[in-house]
């Protein structure tokens, strides 16, 4: 692992100096099935017809252009971390994206500009970030997956997303036939969507390049739960290594840190986003439910919470999909559970949670092969 951090700032009119550097991560490991089960967080899913490991930008673009030309369906896959694929699998080409590697350009000037290949595994490169004294990922700890993923989902966690930190997205274009780069202001960010999310298939992440601030204290806390957990006030920074070890602590709590021997943490992380609402629909909801204002005139509430106030607490369930016993927004894979298992309750959920509240909950998962 090389990186450098500089100290100190010019003085003067002196010009800034830029240290570039390289992450070199261990390479990706072959997969050892076509069983879509065993290559995702969930463990559902059917066999693939057919399994590519893509570990070069080249191999990544030509596996799905060809695979294009012969009209062969694709499922791009990272880590796993985010999709329920059906009993029956996928009856095409799944390349799992396997590039690996870090590129940073670093000036007390301008902060660390870094630019993370697609697959790369996300918590890696928030550690990196820490060790580096580079300011702005430490919110985002032990979320899995790969990076490539989080555009498309606009991933985020304890008051922070990714498109506050994202510089641009480089993507192969299915559609155009063509590499295309997207400026941040250009990728559609919305709460856990993007372009990418919005036009479903179309783009390929290539990498993704982020703008970060140097410094031993993490950006300002704005998410009361964490802020209690670090013991300052909402506004106030704490140091890096503090903030990760508390989000982890949390997560951790909720069952949403991976951990291949607990059954409550073999799911797709929260199966709903939460609700945004019209002010009229919000006013509908009652006394004790919580409401957000968000900038565009709509109101966010919490998923968890009408989840668990329409009757589904934590472990709902007898069969071998439940609600995760730490956190009711997770459904879980008790061991044996099929894609099927793991519908059939969410829609027990969605529907419960609609009669009882007038509310439909949206999946944050993508579906593959199947619908709720």
């Amino acid at each position: 692992m090389n990186g450098q951090n500089l100290i100190g700032g010019p003085t003067g009119g002196e010009a800034c100096e830029v240290v570039s550097s390289v992450y070199e991560s261990a390479p990706a490991a072959e997969p050892t099935s076509a069983r879509l089960a065993d290559l995702t967080t969930l463990h559902v899913g059917g066999p693939a017809r057919r399994l590519v490991m893509a570990r070069t930008e080249e191999e990544l673009v030509a596996t799905v252009r060809d695979a294009d030309a012969r009209g062969e369906p694709v499922l791009l896959l990272g880590a796993g971390s985010n999709v329920v694929v059906s009993d029956e699998g996928f009856d095409g080409v799944v390349v799992v994206v396997g590039t690996r590697g870090l590129r940073a350009e670093v000036s007390d000037c301008a902060g660390a500009f870094l630019t993370v290949a697609a697959g790369e595994p996300w918590d890696r490169v928030v550690i990196h970030t820490l060790s580096q004294e580079w300011i702005g990922l430490e919110t985002l700890s032990g979320i899995p997956g790969a990076t490539g993923a989080t555009p498309i989902q606009n991933v985020g966690a304890y008051g922070s997303d990714v498109s506050s930190t994202i510089a641009r997205v480089r993507t192969w274009d299915r559609m155009a036939g063509k590499i295309v780069t997207y400026a941040a202001s250009d990728c559609g960010f919305g709460y856990r969507s993007s372009r990418f999310k919005e036009e479903p298939g179309r783009y390929v992440v290539i990498d993704v390049s982020f703008q970060l601030e140097l410094g031993p204290l993490s950006v300002p806390i704005r998410y009361a739960e964490l802020a209690a957990a670090l013991g300052v006030e909402v506004g106030q920074r704490a140091p890096l290594a503090r903030v990760r070890d508390a989000v982890l602590a949390l997560r951790r709590s909720k069952g949403m840190v991976l951990d291949a021997g607990d059954h409550d943490t073999w799911s797709a992380g929260s199966f709903f986003t939460n609700p945004l609402l019209s002010a009229e629909g919000a006013a509908t909801l009652p006394d004790g439910a919580p409401r957000y204002a968000q900038p565009d005139g709509t109101v966010k509430t919490s998923a968890a919470w009408l989840i668990d106030h329409a009757g589904f607490g934590k472990g709902y369930g007898s069969g071998p999909a439940r609600l995760s016993a730490k956190h009711t927004l997770a459904i879980t894979n008790r061991g044996a559970a099929t894609a099927k298992d793991v519908l059939d309750l969410a829609r027990t959920v969605r529907e419960g949670v609609r009669e009882r509240f007038g509310v439909t909950l949206v999946p944050e998962p993508v579906l593959v092969g199947c619908r709720l």
